[in-house]
């Protein structure tokens, strides 16, 4: 079957997770990442000489992902740095489940580090 515009538009296609962070007191919800949201991740890991970006890495991929209840983002960039001075054992968390919903393991992380 060959998909039209609306059927490819009302696609429920940005799978989410609740996980508990007791450290917070509470739960968030992570989501799979937009394409939008995906390209800004990995734009922010890779400086202009393309060297990789690792500075708040762990935030960085949080801002991407924590979303509320209508799928809309809790973050914005300007909170990077901010979340990425909160527990790393919560925010270690949220990035294990990121990267399982958005397919990003050490090779791919490896690969946009290269690229």
């Amino acid at each position: 079957m060959i998909l039209s515009r609306e059927q490819i538009l009302a696609a429920e296609d940005l799978p989410k997770e609740t996980i508990d962070v007791p450290e917070w007191g509470g739960s968030v919800i992570v989501s799979t990442m937009t394409g939008t949201r995906r390209d800004a991740f990995e734009a922010s890991i890779v400086l202009a000489d393309g060297r990789p970006d690792l500075i708040d890495m762990r935030a960085k991929l949080a801002v991407a992902c924590i979303v509320d209840e209508a799928g809309e983002p809790v973050f914005s960039q300007g909170d990077i740095v901010t979340l990425g001075r909160k527990s790393a054992k919560a925010l270690e968390r949220i990035v294990k489940v990121a990267q399982r919903l958005n397919k990003i393991g050490n090779d791919e992380l490896e690969a946009l580090k290269g690229n």
